[in-house]
């Protein structure tokens, strides 16, 4: 809904009150200075930094454990050096290896199992077996992670000096002292951790986000002209920057090792399971002959997780069986969503309501923004804009449809302005003790939308409660919602530090200067030419205003937070500046003093603020809306998060770019194990136009999460606003909703076994490099491959088909086999209004038949198979069918397809009664049959079309709760 646009708003906010915040640009630093050029206890460099030594070895059927102690003098580079550590290897099972480093005395913060749930400890040994094999050096204390299948390889991981590049290496940023790489010595300190790995020059690494990266879902590791990276990881509130830390933190990477010599790739993963603010560097140094990977972290634990693989979509499932497997979605979460920040009131909503179905375009799920609200505050509706009956009774009208209704979630809770101002939330909070703190016990009060705020203390035995009971009186005040959208969980603020401490809360309300006239127009719209409308044509003319395709980057600069001169923890200036994009820790969110139940302070634990609320909406609403599966999005996620949340992207830009980043996002979330994700189509920030909205459309439609969201005071963009919209939204609507039992079984496979539902191409083809670097393009599943135009005045666009030539792709909408370039570009026919989709040969894909106006209704219709036969003449496809909403996921029934010789054998096991017939099967790659026969009986509803070798048989009413065959011949 909203993020900080570095300046608005801040300057709305009152003078901060308590420790002053300084940001200050990097500079050169001598030993024993800060930033500022004051006397401090540190050195600020690694270089004499001693190691460890390994000692009091043990080792036991599941791993082994050990002792490292300080192998020399202390270097109290950004900290205080911690002398005694244990190290605990755990086999954890074939594929993943734990290696967890602690300081002895458990005094640095570790994640609580109460916050992530890990695996239990194995019964099974696997040391012998596991294909990951720890390797250690005693003295100094190194260790490295080799394959037990491919011994003789690089390592996966290597802290090794003597595998790393020599040291001292320059800064590799000029203007910035600590893009150096001084040393590359284990360093494990009270505010500072450094670990380095050697990395395969070159190599493909994906993930580290949450990140929108320039070199697209591959991460810049410094070399074919890359200039690496520094992925700070920080969870903050701003509009999507390029290259910047955002909203959630995710410290696990996928490693897609190319082996020139043999042909052949193999995958690997890494996981850091840490919440502390860090910089993860990926460089490859001049002239060196590796790359490498180097965490610097300002608190917690070393706490490695390592995958092995060997595809991208098992590293993918075994990180998910460490953190958690994704939520159960209901199936109406699939369908089409819509929300407007606009001021507007209920009246609009129904007319809105009213127009899309007058359109012809299905909307699923109506969302209302922070306008919803009574003086922004949450669990209120607005008396006047909103009363709480009218609320009831549309939202009730919608149910009627078997549609669905959202609202928003803040996670600021608004402070009473006076003894006269009711507002159970806040008093019930403070009753219950659930609000956080500031170290002296007093409440941390912070600034948003309703003026004054407190956060909730999730940390707090009473937040569950006090947070269900808030929901539920919501509902039952009419607002009946269906799911929770949650926003700003950062947690964003806007003011620094508790800024209404000792301030008179009645001095200061509700945020009322935030509507404002958005002029800023997508790339190749001028609006000073063409006027506010964005249509494409304007009395007959092209609005096409581009000599050559252009984007434009939405760039913050870097800049450290200096350090503290302070002895012992500073909690406010860590002494080593990571590179947040707001500089401070403590700019635009809450102080990294704020303090939590059982004494955690933000600094540890900031990172998880929105994880501990997605699970506590979670269960809430499991328990508000009990044996339904609850549905939620929400901005701001760490590991674990799948388990309870979607995610939406952001508050991104109407601008043609942004539709392009919205791609890696998504693959990026696979990774993240939060497959439900998607970005705000048409764009969030400044004005859309017909053109970027009618391609966002269709493209939106066949990634996971769907919702058409903008900002406030910009051009209305409901997909019926242009009938060129409206016509590519009913078109991509269809085929997205035909396409439902498929990704309902993605989906079922994510939640059961980590599986990610859509797929970078090189997944699928991991052998083929060109494939690499791919980010334009995306498969759905294993079968079904997505190219969108991402530019402006396009009508073709060029996509490459994996395979390289040995791969039969079929186009969606006319089943006609494509005629491809092998390795190389294909160019496509793409007028406005139809997006390129193709189906892989040797799949089986069970559809809807008829699409409907919602989901319950398209449930509610006829099957289709379409099977896609490979050269062979072979094809094979599942499905799972439930009912869409129980939770847990109760009954069920998997239905598998296979074709080979001239014969389709459907098969189906389970408990759930399925009650639709499958109406209509086509196959496709038939050479024309003189015969065809269902159940061993002649079948006469049969065509056959030669253009498209395309077997269609109709009326065949099967049974899905038994098996059937079809033959042709």
């Amino acid at each position: 809904m909203f993020s900080l646009l570095f300046g608005a708003l801040y300057a709305l906010a009152p003078t901060v009150s308590g420790a002053a915040s300084t940001t200050v640009q990097r500079t050169a630093l001598g030993n024993n200075h800060t930033f500022d050029g004051t006397a401090t206890p540190y050195s600020m460099n690694v270089t004499d930094c001693p190691g460890y030594i390994l000692g009091l070895l043990q080792e036991f059927d599941t791993g082994l454990t050990a002792q490292l102690t300080l192998a020399g003098p202390a270097c109290n580079a950004f900290g205080l050096d911690i002398s005694d550590l244990t190290i605990e290897v755990t086999y954890q099972s074939q594929s993943t290896l734990h290696v967890k480093i602690y300081d002895t005395a458990n005094q640095q913060f570790t994640i609580p199992e109460s916050v992530i749930e890990r695996p239990a400890a194995p019964t099974t040994s696997y040391t012998s077996n596991s294909d990951l094999v720890f390797n250690f050096d005693a003295a100094p204390f190194a260790f490295w992670i080799t394959r037990r299948s491919d011994p003789d390889v690089m390592p996966l991981f290597d802290t090794r000096t003597s595998s790393l590049p020599p040291t001292p290496i320059p800064p590799f940023n000029a203007s910035d002292p600590s893009t150096a790489f001084d040393g590359f010595p284990l360093v494990f300190e009270d505010q500072y951790l450094q670990v380095a790995s050697a990395l395969p020059h070159g190599t493909n690494i994906y993930g580290l986000g949450e990140v929108i990266a320039s070199s697209g879902f591959r991460r810049d590791i410094g070399t074919d002209g890359g200039v690496g990276t520094i992925q700070s990881h920080w969870s903050l509130g701003v509009s999507d920057p390029i290259d910047q830390n955002l909203y959630g933190s995710h410290p696990i990477y996928v490693e897609h090792r190319y082996n020139a010599t043999t042909g052949k790739a193999s995958a690997s993963g890494v996981l850091l399971l840490s919440s502390a603010g860090s910089d993860i560097f990926l460089q490859t140094p001049p002239n060196s002959k590796v790359s490498l990977i180097e965490y610097r972290m300002i608190g917690g634990i070393l706490d490695f997780y390592f995958f092995s693989g060997p595809s991208d979509a098992e590293v993918i499932a075994q990180y998910g069986s460490v953190i958690g497997y994704p939520m159960w979605q209901p199936a109406w979460g699939f369908g089409f969503h819509l929300c407007r920040w606009g001021y507007h009131n209920i009246s609009d909503d129904r007319e809105n309501v009213a127009q899309m179905r007058a359109a012809g375009i299905p909307l699923e799920v109506q969302w209302n923004d922070i306008d919803l609200y009574h003086a922004y505050r949450d669990f209120t509706t607005d008396p006047v804009s909103f009363p709480g009956d009218e609320v009831r009774e549309f939202i009730q009208e919608l149910a009627a449809n078997h549609q669905h209704y959202i609202p928003i979630v803040d996670a600021a809770i608004a402070v009473t302005r006076n003894s006269t101002d009711v507002y159970d939330p806040f008093t019930r909070g403070v009753e219950e003790d659930v609000w956080i703190k500031n170290p002296d016990g007093s409440l941390y009060i912070a600034e948003v939308w309703p003026g004054y705020t407190v956060f909730p203390d999730w940390f707090s035995e009473n937040m569950l409660s006090v947070w269900t009971d808030s929901l539920k009186n919501w509902s039952d005040m009419g607002v009946e919602f269906s799911g929770i959208w949650l926003d700003m969980n950062e947690p964003s603020t806007f003011c620094s530090y508790s800024c209404g401490t000792g301030a008179n809360f009645s001095s200061v309300g509700p945020l009322t200067d935030v509507s404002s006239v958005v002029v800023g127009y997508p790339e190749c719209y001028n609006e000073t030419l063409w006027g506010p409308s964005g249509n494409m044509t304007i009395n007959g003319t092209s609005t096409y205003s581009c000599a050559a395709n252009s984007t434009t980057m939405t760039m913050i600069e870097k800049r450290g937070v200096g350090a503290s001169s302070e002895e012992g923890v500073d909690l406010n200036n860590p002494p080593y500046a990571i590179h947040n994009a707001a500089g401070s820790l403590n700019q635009h969110s809450l102080a990294t003093n704020a303090t939590h139940s059982g004494g955690y302070v933000d600094l540890d634990v900031h990172n998880m603020f929105g994880l501990m609320e997605e699970k506590a909406t979670h269960l809430a609403i499991q328990s508000i809306l009990p044996e339904k599966r609850p549905f939620l999005i929400s901005r701001s996620t760490f590991p674990s998060a799948g388990k309870w949340t979607g995610h939406w992207l952001g508050d991104n830009f109407s601008l043609w770019q942004y539709m392009y980043l919205n791609i890696q996002g998504v693959l990026q979330f696979q990774i993240y194990q939060i497959p439900m994700v998607g970005a705000d189509t048409c764009g969030f920030n400044d004005n859309t136009d017909e053109e970027l909205c009618n391609r966002w459309m269709q493209l939106s439609a066949f990634v996971p999460f769907y919702r058409n969201h903008n900002t406030n005071g910009a051009l209305p963009q409901e997909p019926y606003r242009w009938e060129s919209v409206a016509n590519a939204s009913r078109i991509a609507i269809a085929a997205r909703y035909a396409m439902l039992p498929y990704w309902y079984t993605l989906f079922a496979n994510s939640s059961m076994a980590g599986l990610p539902p859509v797929r970078a191409l090189f997944y699928e083809f991991p052998d083929e490099p060109e494939l690499f670097t791919v980010d334009r393009q995306w498969l759905i599943g294993s079968n079904i491959l997505v190219t969108p135009v991402l530019t402006p005045g396009a009508s073709t666009v060029e996509g490459i088909f994996p395979g390289r030539g040995s791969v039969i792709w079929r186009d969606w909408y006319t089943h006609a086999a494509v005629n491809t370039t092998s390795g190389g570009n294909t160019t496509l026919d793409a007028p406005i209004s139809h997006i390129n989709v193709h189906i892989r040969d040797n799949s089986a894909l069970l559809l809807h038949q008829e699409p409907g106006y919602t989901i319950y209704e398209t449930r509610e219709g006829p099957y289709s198979l379409l099977v896609s036969l490979n050269a062979a003449g072979t094809a094979f496809g599942t499905a799972y069918v439930d009912d869409g909403i129980s939770f847990p996921p109760g009954p069920s029934r998997s239905l598998t397809f296979q074709a080979a010789e001239g014969m389709l054998v459907i098969d189906s096991k389970g408990e759930y009664e399925i009650l639709q017939m499958l109406e209509t099967i086509t196959v496709l790659g038939v050479q024309k049959p003189t015969r065809v026969e269902f159940q061993g009986s002649p079948v006469e509803g049969w065509t056959y079309k030669e253009a498209t070798e395309e077997l269609v048989v109709w009326n065949t009413s099967v049974n899905l709760n038994g098996q059937a065959t079809l033959a042709w011949g």
